[in-house]
């Protein structure tokens, strides 16, 4: 529907256009050709040489193919052929009808978001690369799980190796995320009156109002396994034995960050560029990355909700300063596993038998603290909302309450983070709602945003 509305259309192939092209492309053979001089002589050695360059482009041209094509370039962006052939395969795993879509409506679309983002660049608007990272590496997970191997994952999207592909998908998504704040920044200040959202709901015809999928809203419960102190401090050994090789000389950072990182800067040597004290990282990495004073200098082990980090200082720029990071996990034994495990069944078996309610075990027995004080209620980042589109859940997640009636708990289901530290957790259907034709009232908030 997004695509219909825009009034911006490519005009392609005039014949204006077409009969400059022959000229030029006339003139530049005459210029390979040869260089006429003020007698009106052809240098016959330039000639020779023009001919000579002609003859190997035709035969290197047999064994060449177009591997891309630039559609269009905005900014410091580039959209590709294969950019359009992705659009629409993205636009039919999600259900949209692909019918009567052109490629120039796709190709305006495209550069849309490229303005966007170029014009979010210019505004210093900055995205959560921790988020974006994280998000990457789901992906990635996924589609391991779907292809089999990297080197599959590769072939599909016809890159060298797991690395390119990695890097490809993180800025997609760095610059989809940067689009979509750019498109906030620009209608954030407007509002839509409750009488607009009436006229344009009821000004689209019965038989056209979109349907609303299934949702739900959800609330979880998370146990961790519980970390040794003896696993702790040999983390926190093992970083001050990489710090001190690359303070010695012994090793740079960027390989070991390459070899023994479990972040996803790992593929680019550890390395996060343009931290500002206002970008959206936890507290104790910006506090211990601006601690540094020169570049170079390395900061002690320390701990954060995702594990133990050191970071390196690679670049000071005014207001804004370049890092490289490693970030390593404690071993969990597989005893702390168990034990996780149990409490898990636990918790279940008291909330199944009415002993505690879900909520209030949550608060006591949850291991997620941006959750457990509300009952371990789920908000939806997305859309900032307590609903949750059951088809664009995780499959995993979706495969366990997809059933569920309103009110029942999951089992416990077994998952690892985009860190691969593992844990467990319950879930539970607090609402749910049927897929159903927009209703003005049950959905005024996602017809608003439709307005």
């Amino acid at each position: 529907m997004l695509l219909k509305t825009k009034n911006f259309r490519l005009t392609c192939h005039k014949k204006g256009f077409l009969i400059i092209a022959l000229f030029l492309i006339l003139g530049m053979n005459a210029q390979e050709m040869g260089v006429i001089d003020t007698t009106g002589t052809v240098k016959l050695k330039e000639t020779q040489e023009a001919i000579s360059r002609i003859e190997n482009n035709k035969i290197q041209a047999t064994s060449r193919y177009k591997v891309e094509g630039i559609s269009a370039v905005v900014g410091s962006y580039v959209v590709l052929n294969r950019d359009i052939e992705q659009a629409y395969k993205e636009m039919e795993s999600m259900g949209v009808s692909i019918e009567g879509v052109t490629r120039c409506e796709l190709l305006s679309k495209l550069m849309e978001d490229k303005l966007y983002a170029h014009h979010a660049q210019i505004d210093s608007i900055s995205v959560d690369e921790e988020r974006i990272k994280a998000y990457t590496e789901q992906q990635m997970e996924y589609l391991i799980e779907q292809l089999g191997t990297e080197e599959a994952i590769a072939k599909f999207y016809r890159r060298d190796n797991i690395d390119a592909v990695r890097n490809e998908l993180l800025e997609h998504h760095r610059t989809n995320e940067l689009s979509r704040l750019m498109q906030g920044s620009v209608v954030d200040k407007l509002e839509v009156t409750p009488e607009e959202v009436r006229q344009f709901f009821y000004g689209i015809p019965e038989e056209e109002r979109p349907y609303i999928s299934t949702e739900v809203e959800l609330a979880h419960i998370l146990i961790e396994p519980k970390i040794s102190d003896k696993n702790k401090q040999d983390v926190i050994d093992r970083l001050n034995e990489m710090r001190e090789e690359v303070l010695q000389g012994n090793s740079s950072f960027s390989t070991l960050a390459v070899l023994y990182s479990k972040d996803g800067s790992r593929s680019q040597g550890g390395l996060i560029p343009a931290i500002r004290k206002d970008s959206p990282y936890v507290k104790e990495f910006k506090e211990n990355a601006f601690s540094l004073r020169k570049e170079g200098d390395i900061s002690e082990p320390f701990e954060t909700e995702f594990g133990f980090h050191i970071i390196q200082l690679e670049k000071i720029r005014g207001q804004e300063i370049d890092v490289r990071h490693i970030l390593l996990h404690p071993n969990i034994s597989q005893s702390a596993i168990d034990e996780a495990k149990h409490l898990a069944d636990s918790v279940r078996l008291e909330i199944k038998n009415d002993n505690i309610s879900f909520a209030d075990a949550a608060r006591k027995y949850s291991d997620e603290k941006e959750t457990r004080t509300n009952g371990g209620q789920l908000y939806n980042p997305q859309t900032l909302d307590v609903r949750f589109d059951l088809t664009k859940l995780d499959s995993d997640i979706n495969s366990q309450i997809y059933n569920l009636e309103e009110g029942e708990v999951s089992p416990v289901i077994a998952d690892r983070d985009h860190f691969g530290k593992s844990y467990f957790k319950i879930m539970k259907v607090l609402k749910r709602f049927e897929e159903h034709p927009a209703d003005y009232q049950q959905d005024y908030a996602k017809i608003k945003d439709l307005a």
